[in-house]
C-alpha cells in the first residue's frame, strides 16, 4: 500500500449525493451547493455542513428551514457554478435558468429541475463543527424524469456519478426500517 498524505484523507470518505439547499430570508430565494452531507437517522433526519462562509447561512439559521434539492449528472454544470457564485449578488435561479416551486410546509424554494426535494426544519446546529441538524417534514420525487444518476463529490473538483444499482433487500431485510 501507499500513503496517502493525511490532508487528502476526507476525499475517501466524500462520497454523499451532492445537494442543493435553498432558503428564503423573507425577500429573496437563495441556493447553495453542499457536498458535506449525511443521514443521521431514519425518521427522517439529516445534516449538512455549511457556516457563516455561506451567504444563505444567515438565512438558514434565521428562518431555520430549508429544501434539500437533490441533483443528477445533468445538472452538474449547473451545481458547481451555483457553488462558485454568491447569493450576496447573483440571482442563482435566474443565473442558472431554475425554476423554484413553492413548498408544502416551508417558505425556501423546491427546484423544479431537481430529481428530488426535501422539506426541512432545523432541528440543532452544531457550532462547534459548523453541523446543522435538519428535520425533513416534506419530500416529493419525480418519478417521470429520465436522469437519475446523483453526483458524488470526490473534494480535489472531480466528481463520481451514480452507477448500477445493485439489490440486496432480501439480504438486509432485517435491518431495514418498515415500509422501505
Amino acid at each position: 500500500m501507499r500513503q496517502l498524505k493525511l490532508g487528502k484523507a476526507f476525499t475517501l470518505m466524500e462520497s454523499g449525493p451532492v445537494v442543493l439547499v435553498t432558503t428564503h430570508d423573507g425577500q429573496k430565494d437563495n441556493i447553495m451547493t453542499i457536498s458535506w452531507t449525511m443521514v443521521v437517522d431514519f425518521t427522517p433526519v439529516f445534516a449538512i455542513t455549511t457556516g457563516a462562509w455561506n451567504h444563505s447561512f444567515a438565512a438558514l439559521r434565521k428562518n431555520r428551514e430549508c429544501v434539500i434539492a437533490i441533483p443528477t449528472v445533468d445538472m452538474l454544470d449547473k451545481v458547481v457554478g451555483i457553488g462558485t457564485c454568491s447569493g450576496a449578488d447573483t440571482d442563482k435561479f435566474a443565473r442558472f435558468k431554475l425554476t423554484p416551486v413553492r413548498g408544502k410546509v416551508v417558505a425556501s424554494p423546491l427546484i423544479k429541475e431537481c430529481l428530488a426535494n426535501l422539506e426541512c426544519k432545523v432541528i440543532d446546529i452544531v457550532r462547534k463543527h459548523n453541523i446543522v441538524v435538519l428535520e425533513a417534514v416534506a419530500a416529493c420525487i419525480d418519478t417521470a424524469r429520465k436522469e437519475k444518476r446523483m453526483i458524488h463529490a470526490v473534494g480535489d473538483g472531480t466528481f463520481i456519478v451514480d452507477g448500477r444499482r445493485i439489490d440486496r433487500r432480501k439480504m438486509m431485510a432485517s435491518r431495514l426500517p418498515y415500509g422501505v
